[in-house]
């Protein structure tokens, strides 16, 4: 940490430790301890931030849980190198690492932290994810876009997805889901979509043409005809890799967010499958691996800052409610985004 960053570090902070939601060990929310950690430092090319909202996705819930066990191989063997979960994060900064220019003390920002560290008073993050929070943007709104909003726009990105293009958004419910339907409508697709029925009036009010109760209706039903669609987002992972594909006219593609499988691989069967099915088709399954982009969530904040995207957020837990949200969000079906506020500083 250079000289002047670390003065702007001592004089933001009045304490060296922060409060943090911590696990020491793979497993469901239980695991999870409140306990005084350090506040970290920035190093070169990072800020050290004040959280003020942080968004809960899928991935934490995998990472929490350390399955499928090929995800230990990126985060950790025994326990997660980053012990605290939440990926996404709206916060001020209030301390520079060496070398950055990008922001300064006090500027809002938006971002997606590697690995996590959300469910705390104090997070660092690398420059290049994070992008300023509009004056007219809410910190919780603001939370629920680097993860699930910057999936939904690259998997439609990845099936090519454009106007008068109908589209299948297949778990339109969820996180990502809700996303995709509301950025399919604004490239100007008809959207339809499978999801809950309780949920159903939620989707259509995003904008979507026509849902489906996925307990009645799956890719192979006669309601989805087949080749009646430009593009599938699925985003549940569980139809049969053929129905999907019949889905699609010749030419379009179904874009895999996600998949069920075992223990240990979890859905790398599943994507090797549709790899080999894709050789020579004129109907592509195409896996989507999402990456943090800055450009992207530039554009996502853009949106929801003007209105134009409209993040649904089920519900906002108090910090000290941490282990309950993730404990909801383990259960599944939870309707749009779970967002947790910081301590109190």
């Amino acid at each position: 940490m250079t000289a002047a960053s670390h003065d702007a570090h001592a004089a933001s902070l009045s304490t060296d430790t922060m409060p943090a939601w911590r696990q020491r060990e793979y497993g469901g929310p239980d695991v999870l301890r409140l306990e005084s950690a350090d506040v970290p430092a920035p190093r070169r090319g990072e800020v050290l931030l004040r959280l003020r909202v942080a968004g809960l996705n899928n991935g934490d819930v995998r990472v929490m849980r350390g399955e499928p066990l090929l995800v230990r191989t990126a985060f950790g063997l025994r326990r997660p190198k980053q012990a605290v979960r939440g990926m996404d994060a709206a916060a001020t900064v209030v301390a520079l690492g060496e070398g950055v220019t990008e922001f300064s003390v006090g500027d809002e920002v938006i971002g997606e932290l590697p690995g996590g560290g959300g469910l705390a008073g104090y997070a660092v993050a690398p420059v290049k994810r994070l992008v300023r929070r509009p004056a007219g943007l809410d910190a919780a709104t603001a939370a629920t876009l680097p993860v699930a909003g910057g999936t939904a726009w690259q998997a439609l990105e990845r099936g090519g997805a454009a106007s008068a293009h109908r589209v299948l958004v297949i778990g339109a419910s969820g996180g990502v889901g809700t996303f995709a339907v509301q950025l399919a409508v604004l490239r100007g697709a008809e959207v339809w979509a499978l999801c809950g029925e309780r949920n159903r009036a939620l989707v259509e009010g995003l904008g979507a043409t026509r849902t489906f109760d996925y307990r009645s209706v799956q890719p192979g039903s006669p309601e989805l005809g087949a080749g009646e669609f430009d593009v599938v987002i699925d985003i549940a992972g569980t139809a049969r890799l053929s129905a999907l594909q019949r889905l699609v006219r010749d030419g379009g593609s179904v874009v895999l967010v996600s998949g069920e499988g075992g223990r240990v691989l979890g859905p790398m069967g599943r994507i090797l499958s549709a790899v080999v099915r894709s050789i020579g088709s004129k109907r592509p399954l195409r896996p989507l691996a999402a990456v943090a982009k800055a450009d992207v969530l530039a554009q996502l904040v853009a949106l929801a800052a003007d209105g134009s995207l409209k993040p649904v957020i089920e519900k906002t837990y108090p910090f000290a409610e941490a282990g309950a949200a993730l404990t909801h969000l383990a259960g599944g079906h939870v309707a749009g985004k779970l967002v947790v506020l910081a301590p109190p500083a």
